[in-house]
This record gives structure tokens, sequence and C-alpha cells, in this order.
């Protein structure tokens, strides 16, 4: 069992992987940039000048589109809200989805066969569906446990060499995805314990796995030598929803979970772009599950990384790895239908300089199509950003990779290498305006821009829509496609917003000009549209709250006005959280949001106060008069 690591799964990566240094950038280190010139386009080199017209945006809107009055920074250990809103836990990690589960227990912090009976740890991304038959109309939420707090979950144990194989067991049983029911009573929401849809999918469940992957020499093992099903699904960070009413659930952070028993064993350079190594994350999985072990099973690794479709509505159906989407770590995916009726993907790889995807099927969507087809023959792409503010989707095939097709959808970062894809600043959440022809993406943060190439060796100079170099703050940058149309091959982008900090600095990493001394915040993250048109961000960067971030706070949540720029702040969550997914209840009367890793680093008690342990949680949101949110 190897020692449980203190870094971020980044750092981690890089520490085992590290990146060589890249000194023709010594020139973008030493840039000289000023705020007023970076935003007013004085600068000409590297694309820089463009920028200007890409933040048109005032610092205040003519016409305030906020339902709430904007709320500070802070660092309580609560869920902060404005005036005229309240928070309720809805669930939290360790608590039973049905009446026979075991309430949470402080002291041992449950078992593997109680965790199997109970919601998983760190909720992610999550969406909401409705759905009616002879007994009546069910809320159906499925949510993603992204990974667990193994200092807390653990918290039983001295040290991690105490760790039994029921401790390894319950930790991978908290990870997953959570189907529940959920039903308004006298005290708020709650989960419809015994729910005939109440469904833990976790690393032990079977998964088929389709498209051009599906049966690839290198999906086959020994367990399944035809290539076309595994076990398990795991990190899932982001989430999307089908109009077929399906979920989509998103293996990110997939590698920190495999080792090797050989200490002499080699990993082959296509599963270290993926940043699978001989050491684990300290999850132990290879200890008692061999398929872990890439020694021995090194094709394993091949079979995660993927986006994974669950229906929410059938408690019995198999989940599908659907690789026609391509397989990194996936954040999210946001899909559109075309004016053609063609079903579009939108696809962030969360890494340091690796790309932004989109998927375009080939048939069109109709509430009589086979969402099969839809979901399994289609291209998948890959993004190149101009520095004019211009920009071009790369169809990654045989022909423009020199990859097969199967290849291109299990080496897909090499695929998008190949045909020369714009290095963004680790890509996460991606959303699409209801009400224009536009798409949004956070590109949270990437402190090797412009210093190191990507873990591919692909160059990152700080250009086009990742300016910064060594970027600690992040951006959303926004892109049209042209004439409207998701399925064409070119698209106009621009920056929504640079993040930073004006108290600290007063050159581009203050930020753009919507990033004030009372709006400021980093690592933008999980994006959402309301049905009115506003863009909803959370974060999940440094809440140390001093020197660069020194203002910053807590993790918070903010609505955004496309047309004008403006931000305001409306949730600052509690001590060392990510606050991420969001949904609203078809009556648009309730905000659901997720309560991430509270306490990672300590010092935090939420949501029960006292002593009690950190728990991840799902809240709901409401408005005390009763109104909408959104």
């Amino acid at each position: 069992m190897q020692d449980r690591p203190d870094l971020s799964f980044d750092a981690f990566d890089e520490a085992v992987s590290p990146r060589p240094e890249a000194c023709e950038f010594d020139d973008v280190v030493t840039r000289a940039l000023t705020r007023r010139g970076f935003l007013g386009g004085v600068l000409a080199s590297g694309g820089v000048a463009t920028l200007a017209a890409s933040l048109p945006f005032k610092a205040h809107a003519e016409t305030n589109r906020f339902p709430f009055a904007h709320i500070a920074a802070n660092t309580d250990d609560t869920v902060t809200l404005p005036p005229g809103y309240s928070a309720q836990v809805v669930i939290r990690w360790g608590d039973p989805l049905w009446s026979d589960g075991a309430p949470f227990d402080p002291e041992t912090r449950g078992t593997a066969d109680t965790q199997a009976r109970a919601f998983g740890d760190n909720t992610d991304g999550m969406e909401l569906f409705t759905h009616s038959d002879a007994q009546g109309d069910h809320l159906l939420l499925a949510v993603n446990s992204e990974y667990t707090n193994r200092k807390i979950i653990w918290g039983n144990r001295a040290d991690a060499s105490d760790l039994t194989r029921d401790d390894l067991l319950k930790g991978m049983r908290a990870h997953g995805v959570t189907i529940l029911e959920l039903a308004r009573t006298n005290d708020g929401w709650a989960p419809v314990l015994d729910s005939p849809f109440t469904r833990r999918i976790t690393p032990e469940t079977k998964m088929q796995i389709t498209g051009p992957a599906a049966g690839h020499p290198l999906q086959q093992t020994q367990a399944d030598p035809t290539g076309t099903t595994c076990l398990g699904t795991w990190n899932n960070c982001g989430s999307g929803r089908t109009p077929w009413g399906t979920y989509l659930a998103c293996e990110e952070n997939f590698n920190g979970y495999f080792s090797a028993s050989d200490p002499a064993h080699a990993v082959t350079p296509e599963l270290a772009r993926y940043g699978i190594s001989a050491r684990d994350w300290g999850y132990g999985w290879a200890r008692i599950d061999s398929r872990f072990d890439i020694s021995q099973h090194p094709n394993e690794a091949n079979r995660a990384g993927y986006v994974v479709e669950i229906d929410p509505t059938d408690p019995t159906s198999t989940p599908k790895k659907r690789s026609a989407l391509g397989r990194f770590k996936h954040e999210n995916a946001e899909v559109v239908i075309a004016a053609n009726g063609r079903v579009v993907i939108y696809m962030g790889d969360d890494e340091r300089g690796e790309f932004l995807y989109r998927y375009v099927s080939h048939g069109s969507y109709t509430p009589d199509t086979d969402p099969e087809d839809l979901m399994t023959n289609g291209t998948l792409y890959a993004a190149e950003f101009n520095d004019d503010g211009t920009g071009t989707w790369r169809a990654l095939t045989p022909e423009t990779t020199g990859m097969d097709n199967g290849e291109i959808h299990i080496h897909t970062r090499q695929a998008a290498s190949a045909v020369g894809a714009t290095t963004m600043d680790r890509p996460e959440w991606v959303a699409a305006n209801p009400t224009a022809p536009e798409v949004y993406c956070c590109l949270t943060n990437n402190k090797n821009r412009g210093l190191k190439p990507n873990a591919g060796g692909d160059a990152t100079p700080a250009t086009g829509p990742n300016p910064r170099t060594a970027n600690p703050y992040g951006q959303i940058v926004r892109w049209r496609p042209d004439n409207g149309d998701h399925t064409a091959p070119g698209f106009n982008w621009d920056l929504y917003l640079l993040a930073g900090n004006p108290n600290v600095h007063a050159d581009a990493y203050a930020g753009s000009d919507n990033i004030t001394p009372d709006i400021m915040f980093n690592s933008p993250d999980g994006l959402a549209f309301d049905s009115t048109g506003l863009l909803w961000i959370q974060t999940d960067g440094n809440t140390s709250n001093t020197g660069d971030f020194a203002g910053h706070g807590n993790n918070q949540m903010l609505a955004g006005d496309p047309v004008t720029g403006e931000l305001r702040r409306f949730l600052v969550g509690p001590n060392h959280c990510e606050v991420t997914g969001a949904c609203w209840s078809p009556d648009r009367a309730t905000l659901f949001v997720g309560i991430q890793h509270p306490g990672d680093k300590g010092d935090s008690h939420w949501p029960d106060g006292g002593d009690s342990v950190p728990r991840s949680a799902i809240i709901a949101i409401t408005r005390n008069d009763g109104g909408k949110l959104g």
C-alpha cells in the first residue's frame, strides 16, 4: 500500500511524470503586461492585441437582471447566501438510501457494506429528471461521487499502513454515481428511501463499451477477451443530460487508481500521456482487485476515461461507456441539438495544456430516433483557436491523425496533438447559452502556461484564449459557431472574463474589467445557464485568502450577465470546499448545489457543526418568498 500523497491530483501526476522545462518560452515569462495595455490592445505580440475586442463588457449593467443582492467574500465555515434566501442540506456522504441502511457512524466512518447502501462521497455533477409512470410523477436526481477524502473516510485508522481490505473496499464503494428520488416534505426536500429507482453505480458495476473503441485489441483483457464489457466507473466529475432523458457521467482523473505490483514495470508512452504510473494516489485498489495492477492487466486502463450514459429511470439497465466521445479526463458533456437536428456534445479535458473537444452525430435527432446510433456514429473534433479571434474544429479521423478509428477513441489526446489543436488552461465545464448560439468554457488555471509543454510535449505559449504565463487565476472563453450552426467547422471566440486580483496586481493578473475588489475569485470551474440566460459560475481554487489570493475568501458561486459582463456573488461555501454541480427543480423554485470536500485541509465541521466529521453534501436553495431562482 502506497502512502497517501498530500499533493493535488495534478501535482501528484507531475511528480511521478515531470514535464520538461521549455526555455523557448523565456521571452513570454519576461513580457511586461500592464492591465490597461493588456485589455486595451496596446501590445501586438503573441496575439494579445486581439483581446481588446474580446472584452467589450461594462463593469456595471444598465439594467439589473439579478434577483438577489451581492454578498461579500468570506472565510466562514458555512454556506452564505444573500438576504431572503435559505439553504437546506438534502443528503450527505454516508446517509442511507434504503431504510435498512445504517445511519452514518462518525467513529468508524462506516464499512464497505454500509457504504454500498449509502450516498457516496464528494458530490460533483448532477442532473434532475422527471419521470411519470402508473404510480405518479417522480423527481429523480442523478449525481456523481467523484472521489473520497481519504484522510476523512479512513479517519478510523491511525495511518495508511493500518488499512484493511474493508477500508479499501469502503473507499471504492464511495465512488461512482447515485440515482435517488427526491420529494418535498414539511421539512423541505428529502430522499425517498426505498424508492424503486434508487441505485448505486460503483467501480464494481457491469458496464458496456460502445462505439469505435469497442472490441479493439487495446480494450481486450483476460477477463473480457471481447473488449466490450468492463466493470465500473469512478472519478466522475461533471455531468450532462440527453434530450431522450439519460444521464451522462464523465470520468475524469481515472489514472490515479492504477498501480504496478512489479516495481520494474515500464509504463508505455500511451499510458503515461494519461498520467498512468506504477504508483497510484493512495487508494490501494490494486490490493483488492488485480485489474488495477497495470503490470498484470495493462489494457484495463484503456477502459476508463469515457463518458458513461445511464438511464435513471431503469435500475436494471447497463450503463454504457460512449467511446465515440473520446477518451480523456472528461469534465462534463454539454449536449446541444443543432438546427439541422444533429447531436453536438462539447467536452473539456481537464489537465494542464490539454484540449477542448466537440462530437457531432452523423444522424439527426427526433423523438423517434434510436439514440444508440446518435451516441455511436459521429465525428470527434478538437478545437484550434487562432490569435485573431477565429477558430476551427479539427476532425479526428484516420486521414488527419494517421491512427485507426479505435486508436483515435482510445488515445484521443495523441489524436488531438496530431491535428495541432490548441493547448488550453485546463478546460473544465462547458455550458451553451439557451438564449443565444454561443458556448462558454471555464479554463480554470495553468501554472505551466508558457513555462512547460503538456504531457505530450505540445507547446503551451501564452497566446490566444490562454494569454497569461503561469496562470494562477483562470478565465472563461466564449465562442460563437459560424452562422449560429453548432455543426459548422469554424467559430469566433472571445474571453468573457479573466479572473484575477486587482488589489494585488496592476497588470493582466488583475483580471478583466468586470473583476473588481468586490468581485474577485480564482479558478472558475463549474458552469450552468438558467432559463433566463444568466450564467452561474462555481469555483474550485485557492482558498488561502493570502498573497495573490488575498480577498478571494472561500470558494463561491456567482451569476454573470453574458450581455453586459456584470458579475454578482450569490453563494460562499464552507472552508476548503469546492462549490460544484447545479440543477433546478421543474418549477424553478429550488436550486440544488453540491458542496464537495469541505475540510480537505482541516478546519471544517460542515454541515453539522461542532466537532462533527466534515461531509460533502447536496443543498437545496430556496427563496424565502417562494419565488423562482432562474
